[in-house]
């Protein structure tokens, strides 16, 4: 793959082969952040898990202290008092049964997380092929199907982040912008490794963060010792 010149001369910077510690990797991720734009800060994390295995699967929600720098669109399926709940909450999109064919018919998807009341998950259910596959999918586990709708919008506005093995069980997760002060970055990374950590099934054996990697959106990835991290 052919890389740019600002990229060539970023990642001259980081020794691939080394494991750093996280206040240096997080130094030289902002460092190595050339493009244009205020690049997205990822940080991911290959797990011991086997993500086949039921037991095995980590899953859940956290918020980052300093948010993530995004403007996020929530989209809430709730009727009735909880509707105007989650309007009044800041929720962008509100609705019940009227959404599913604007979703599935006109490929409307205009907002970054969905929410729902228990109750409205037999009209979501409907929604799975098209939610499912871009991680979507309201989930008790993340915090976004629940009677609590204020809080759900809350959180997710301050800066909640969901994380979950992908189908090569390792966990990708935004912890910020490249304009954000090394210590912001620094507590948004730690607050999710820690929440990572607690997550840890009991069935895992053996090394449970086998690598942790954060890089730009555009960057070189800078790799953590994970041993350090545990």
């Amino acid at each position: 793959m052919k890389r740019g010149k600002k990229y060539v001369e970023a990642a001259k910077a980081v020794d691939r082969a080394a494991l750093y510690e996280t206040a240096e990797a997080i130094s030289l991720v902002k460092k190595t952040a050339v493009a244009k734009f205020d690049e997205t800060v990822e940080a991911h994390i290959r797990t011991g898990c086997d993500g086949r295995h039921a037991d095995q699967q980590v899953r859940g929600a956290v918020v980052l202290p300093h948010g993530t720098g995004k403007q996020v669109r929530v989209l809430v399926f709730a009727k009735d008092a909880k509707a105007d709940e989650a309007r009044a909450a800041g929720a962008e999109f509100v609705g019940a049964e009227e959404l599913v064919p604007k979703i599935q018919k006109e490929g409307w998807l205009d907002f970054d997380v969905v929410v729902a009341t228990p109750d409205m998950m037999g009209v979501v259910g409907r929604l799975g092929r098209v939610l499912g596959p871009k991680g979507l999918m309201p989930n008790p586990k993340a915090g976004t199907v629940t009677m609590d709708v204020t809080k759900a919008v809350h959180d997710i506005k301050a800066g909640k982040v969901e994380y979950r093995l992908d189908k090569t069980n390792i966990i990708h997760v935004p912890i910020g912008k490249a304009s954000f002060t090394e210590e912001q970055l620094s507590d948004n990374f730690q607050t999710l490794i820690d929440a990572i950590l607690k997550a840890r099934p009991s069935t895992v054996k053996g090394q449970y963060l086998r690598s942790v990697t954060i890089a730009t959106t555009m960057g070189p990835g800078v790799k953590i010792n994970p041993m350090k991290l545990a």
